[in-house]
């Protein structure tokens, strides 16, 4: 079953159980995932819409998002817009795969300049490449770009 699949059924329980952050979570989820289809139309009748790579990059965009505004909520004393966020981040983890810990980056950072041979700062684009190819959703590749850095200094 794919992502797309997981999230649809996921939507229909939470209809079901009447469960009204997860219903409403689930279909931003589904908006953003039609909207980066309707974008990525060519007109060709048998266009599938985006895999589950891409939907790997919606969801983590998504939690990004939520992230900054509960950030911004708690120092704004808006305490319960922040909660809401933090609610709507843990549905949308349900879907993304488990995160590396820092041990974990650390060693596929190393194993993806081994992989690719990088010896400078200049062959960054290389590793960084290798890394999304191999874990997307799986890292924050905000974070993770220092650590190349750092690596490759």
């Amino acid at each position: 079953m794919g992502l797309r699949d997981k999230i649809t059924q996921s939507l229909k329980e939470a209809m079901k159980e009447k469960d009204a952050v997860r219903l409403s979570t689930l279909r931003l989820i589904n908006a953003a995932i039609k909207d980066r289809d309707i974008a990525l139309r060519s007109g060709s009748e048998d266009d599938l819409g985006v895999g589950d790579d891409e939907i790997l990059v919606i969801l983590g965009k998504m939690v990004k998002q939520r992230q900054e505004s509960a950030r911004a909520y708690e120092e704004g004393g808006r305490l319960e817009l922040a909660e809401k966020e933090l609610e709507e981040i843990e549905v949308i983890k349900m879907f993304l795969p488990r995160q590396l810990d820092e041990e974990e980056t650390a060693t596929a950072v190393d194993e993806a300049i081994e992989k690719t041979g990088a010896s400078s700062i200049r062959d960054m684009g290389k590793v960084m490449g290798e890394l999304k190819g191999r874990y997307t959703g799986q890292m924050d590749f905000g974070k993770v770009g220092p650590l190349v850095k750092e690596r490759l200094s």
